[in-house]
């Protein structure tokens, strides 16, 4: 026997563009495991009023195509556009404010919510259904902060508008890996006991260099990070608590460069649920050239010592995660970056 659940792999893009890559997760029961096949990216564009998103009918990349029928919108089910039957992909155009979408003011954005759902129905008298129902995360982020001025501006060495776009193009990551970190996870199927392998990264382009931080992850059954049961992974700007119970969860030391940070979490289910796992992550950059703090650090835990130690800077950056108290972070430090991906890999029981 298997359960087969769905994994989703989403990029929340700092400017207009997120895509999400759902993939098929397969949990075997002693058995061997099978691989699936490469899947085509969901694509989501964020217009000044609108939100459009294109949708591939192979969404499962099992080529069984999803009917244009089966999927909706928002809270309030909204339908896409009209399309015909051979055209490969389904698309939705609607206003950031319909569909039910939720909007949320942070210091530095505006927020607009919503998910994509597929949910399959039986098609005439047949009582089956052949692809799984599905829930895909989406959000768009648009800046509140601006520069306006009655007076004449001064160029510096770069332009201002030339600024703003180099920081608009800083592209976060969050990718399953595989065991030897040499390429993406291509079967992305756990077993009981097995532990799976995150890579964050920053991509930087011209910008100056970086050190990237994982410095919050939660688990939890559905993409709202403040659901219940939830499991920490992360907390305490960068301290890998997943480490401290029977787990062998762990940042790997040394870092590949000062933008890429790679950790390991043992695969885990909750108790009683077996519907799809969502981690969230909030990664954050500091110049680097700086050196790590308390709020700004990779920290694992070592059960032979007993004691936590950093991927990199002093050890006693560290020592607050004992503490479950390291500090506020400063206003003037980049704000977090979240990353959603849904697992539904199981191995340890726990109860939240």
């Amino acid at each position: 026997m298997e359960l087969t659940y769905g994994l989703f792999i989403c990029l929340l893009l700092w400017g207009t563009t997120e895509l999400c890559y759902p993939q098929p997760l397969r949990l075997l029961q002693g058995g061997a495991s099978r691989p699936e096949t490469a899947v085509q990216p969901v694509v989501v564009e964020c217009r000044e009023a609108t939100l459009v998103v294109t949708v591939s009918k192979d969404l499962f990349g099992t080529r069984k195509l999803i009917r244009a029928a089966d999927l909706t919108l928002g809270p309030e089910g909204c339908e896409p556009l009209v399309s015909t039957d051979t055209e490969d992909v389904v698309r939705f155009e609607v206003g950031l404010h319909e569909c039910g979408n939720s909007m949320q003011v942070t210091d530095d954005a505006l927020v607009y919510s919503t998910f994509l759902l597929h949910d399959p129905r039986p098609v005439g008298n047949l009582s089956i259904v052949r692809t799984n129902r599905a829930e895909i995360p989406i959000e768009c982020r648009y800046p509140r902060r601006g520069n306006v001025s009655s007076q004449a501006i001064l160029p510096t060495w770069l332009p201002f508008r030339t600024t703003v776009f180099s920081e608009e193009k800083l592209t976060f990551s969050l990718r399953l890996m595989e065991e030897n970190w040499s390429a993406e996870k291509r079967t992305p199927t756990f077993h009981l006991g097995d532990a799976a392998h995150l890579q964050a990264e920053i991509h930087t382009g011209s910008h100056v260099p970086l050190r990237l931080f994982v410095d919050h992850c939660v688990a939890t059954p559905t993409p709202d990070q403040n659901a219940s049961p939830y499991h920490t992974i992360v907390d305490f700007h960068g301290c890998l608590v997943d480490g401290l119970t029977d787990a062998s969860s762990a940042f790997q030391v040394p870092r590949p460069r000062p933008d890429t940070l790679q950790f390991t979490v043992d695969v885990f289910h909750f108790a009683n649920d077996s519907r799809n796992r969502y981690i969230t992550c909030h990664l954050k950059v500091t110049l680097a050239e700086q050196d790590p703090d308390e709020l700004n650090k990779a920290c694992s835990f070592s059960k032979p010592s007993n004691s936590w130690f950093p991927v990199e800077g002093p050890a006693d950056i560290c020592q607050c995660c004992s503490k479950g108290d390291c500090g506020t972070p400063s206003h003037a430090r980049r704000q977090p970056h979240v990353v959603s991906l849904g697992s539904s890999s199981s191995a340890r029981n726990r109860r939240h």
